[in-house]
């Protein structure tokens, strides 16, 4: 009783009365009333109730925790599953340039964790710098060598010296190159982006001179020329019955088309299967042929160069080019072909890729950012003003004739694609891009497949502007086109724009760092790259949640196409080298209707009714085999960067660096989860 008397009376006349507010326990107050107060020019915070405060919070704090412990477990889970079954991209045999490269990376890392021990130790001597210069207070340290207390000082501050004399100045001078060049792509880059909005604001778009009459029983009224349609695979038994059935349902005149099915394969199941899937098409009327090469020359090229040699293609007037996975729509040739008519000068017309697997996984909705942009952008804008843009290889109608005054199909590089639009433009031919004429198609749903698609992509564009770059300056067309194709078609989208995305962020960026006197502005690493992934992402809204992994993962890639780039340009191992981009074999609702509308026909023509549930049953089973053989493949260029990445961000942490913390961090981190791949699906053996 004593004890509650007690209490009561330090209540009454001691404590401050105070009112905790708890709307919003993120936002708290304490009021405090000291009417009752007797010493008004000092008042006394009640501790209890601000105990009751910090308890709650810490509550709140705990069943955040809470939350957060089963996601990073099952975070974790499945990041161990998914490695242990992964082999590193070394178990290749690794090519010249490659390797060379690779070492680089590691010779780098290796000086950086050398480096970032010397620097705290040093941080721990006294050595305390602000970002990004020394105090002042140290250059008369570094200058009065009575100053120096055991031989650590003295040694660093030799290498502070050393870095101020002659590191400094040269890297200095790079970021700055770098930076230049920075500017000059983003000015590019928005060049095109108001490109497109005028054309958007005006609404133009190219309209063909004369539609076409549908009358495809006759084929007499209207414009139906003789149109070639070839379908180039190999090895690709996941998608050709797709892309086959899609073009034998082109919605053309039979006697005015005939479709090529051009096999490269070189596996005999992928070749009788194709082969039967012809077969059954002709026998439904199609005009349908299958050719087969034993010697794989030219890999695409070499293919498209042999079928254009038959007697019978000097009869046909265009010639249009699917790939083995792309689907277009009944009415493809009927949107495409008309623009032709009339219009001599007229070699290309090419429609835009759609995806039916853009959001499969995030390495495909970041593909899809990228791609939008390419042609709702790039290719719009060039082909509006300029009349020229890169051929994307499918999905294009191209005048037999321009191919032939460009002198063909050439087996030379592995963009046999732009290196045909690139001669047809210096001989005077225009192109059309139909940015309202999309094909369906698949993106790579694995990092592999990625990887060696942009890979080629990059290396390609590098060893083309050597060998073409003698003809550009001979050629007859203006002096405002050839700089065009030489300063901005090349230099700067094919070879600046990999080359300054590489060595400013993952190369100078690490490097100022442990080189504090050399510095990039925040707006360099943050608030200009920011604003170019906004632009890019504009044209798919619908990926804007994405914006930050986009910009990431844009950075990561710079390594594969940097690499890529110099391969090519200097033509090391791996400039020539042409992989087939692995296929899932993806369907859109159109091929299932399709599909289903062939079977019913052969259900009518006799044939039994498939079983339905052993058919399912089999597809359960052989996905499970093909589950059970995927593993990962851990890419030790991409982990080795991420390592010196986030070595770098650890350093910035004693220069109190932040923007350049968090990029690096998180820069580091992208790097990481890709190294690992982790961004796609795992790799089938």
């Amino acid at each position: 009783m004593e004890s509650l008397k007690w209490w009561s009376k330090s209540e009454t006349h001691r404590g401050t009365p105070v009112i905790v507010k708890m709307e919003n326990p993120n936002n708290w107050s304490i009021e405090e009333d000291f009417s009752l107060n007797n010493d008004t020019t000092k008042p006394n915070k009640n501790a209890k109730q601000l105990t009751w405060v910090l308890l709650l919070k810490a509550h709140r704090a705990a069943g955040c925790i809470t939350s957060i412990a089963p996601a990073t477990f099952f975070i974790y889970s499945a990041v161990r599953r998914r490695l242990s079954a992964g082999r590193t991209d070394t178990e290749k045999t690794e090519k010249n340039g490659s390797s060379r490269f690779y070492f680089c990376i590691k010779m780098f890392l290796f000086i950086s964790v050398l480096m970032l021990v010397f620097e705290i130790t040093a941080y721990f001597k006294g050595w305390h710098f602000g970002a990004p210069d020394l105090h002042l207070q140290y250059l008369f340290t570094l200058t009065n060598p009575f100053a120096f207390q055991g031989f650590f000082d003295s040694v660093y501050s030799r290498w502070v010296l050393i870095r101020v004399e002659y590191l400094a100045p040269p890297l200095q001078v790079l970021a700055n190159a770098c930076i230049y060049l920075f500017l000059i792509q983003s000015l590019d880059r928005l060049v095109l982006c108001l490109g497109c909005f005028w054309i958007k604001f005006k609404k133009i778009k190219p309209v063909p001179k004369q539609s076409v009459v549908t009358d495809l029983e006759s084929g007499d009224e209207g414009f139906f020329p003789m149109v070639l349609v070839q379908i180039p695979m190999c090895n690709e038994k996941e998608v050709y019955q797709q892309s086959i059935g899609a073009v034998c349902n082109l919605n053309w005149p039979k006697s005015k088309i005939l479709i090529q099915v051009l096999d490269d394969s070189d596996d005999p199941t992928t070749q009788l299967l194709i082969q039967d899937e012809v077969h059954k098409w002709k026998t439904d009327g199609a005009n349908i042929v299958y050719r087969h090469r034993v010697l794989r020359d030219g890999y695409k090229a070499g293919n498209l160069k042999s079928a254009m040699s038959c007697s019978y293609v000097k009869d046909y007037e265009f010639v249009a080019i699917f790939d083995a996975d792309f689907q277009p729509q009944p009415d493809f040739l009927m949107k495409t072909v008309p623009h032709f008519k009339d219009n001599e000068e007229l070699g290309l017309v090419q429609a835009r890729w759609s995806f039916v697997n853009r959001d499969e996984n995030l390495l495909t909705r970041l593909q899809h950012v990228n791609l939008a942009f390419h042609f709702e952008v790039e290719q719009q804008v060039n082909g509006i003003f300029l009349n020229f843009f890169g051929f994307n290889g499918t999905a294009g109608v191209w005048r037999i004739k321009a191919l032939e005054d460009s002198g063909g199909w050439l087996e030379r590089t592995t963009v046999e694609d732009m290196d045909i639009a690139v001669r047809a433009h210096l001989h005077g031919w225009k192109m059309v891009f139909l940015n309202d004429v999309e094909c369906q198609c698949e993106l790579p749903e694995s990092y592999e497949a990625y990887r060696k698609q942009q890979h080629r992509w990059h290396s390609g564009p590098m060893q083309l502007f050597r060998l073409c770059l003698p003809d550009i300056i001979k050629s007859k067309i203006s002096i405002w086109k050839k700089l065009n194709m030489i300063f901005l078609f090349f230099l700067l989208r094919k070879l600046i724009l990999p080359f300054y995305s590489f060595t400013l962020f993952c190369v100078i960026l690490p490097m100022t760092m442990f080189v504090p006197e050399a510095t990039l502005p925040a707006w360099v690493v943050c608030y200009i790259p920011a604003t170019m992934s906004f632009l890019n992402i504009l044209p798919s809204p619908k990926s804007f949640p994405f914006l930050v992994p986009y910009l990431l993962f844009e950075n990561t890639m710079s390594v594969t196409k940097f690499n890529a780039m110099i391969s090519g340009l200097f033509q090391l191992g791996s400039a020539y080298e042409w992989v087939v981009t692995k296929k899932s074999g993806r369907s859109s609702e159109g091929d299932l209707v399709s599909l289903t509308e062939k079977d019913s026909k052969e259900i009518q023509r006799g044939g039994s009714e498939p079983d339905l549930e052993k058919l399912e049953e089999e597809m359960k089973e052989k996905a499970r085999k093909i589950k059970n053989k995927k593993h990962n493949r851990i890419y030790t260029k991409e982990l080795m960067l991420a390592f010196l990445l986030l070595t770098a961000s650890a350093r910035s942490l004693l220069s109190a660096q932040g923007i350049h913390f968090y990029f690096l961090l998180f820069q580091g981190l992208s790097f990481l989860l890709v190294g690992l791949d982790l961004i796609g699906e795992q790799i089938a053996s």
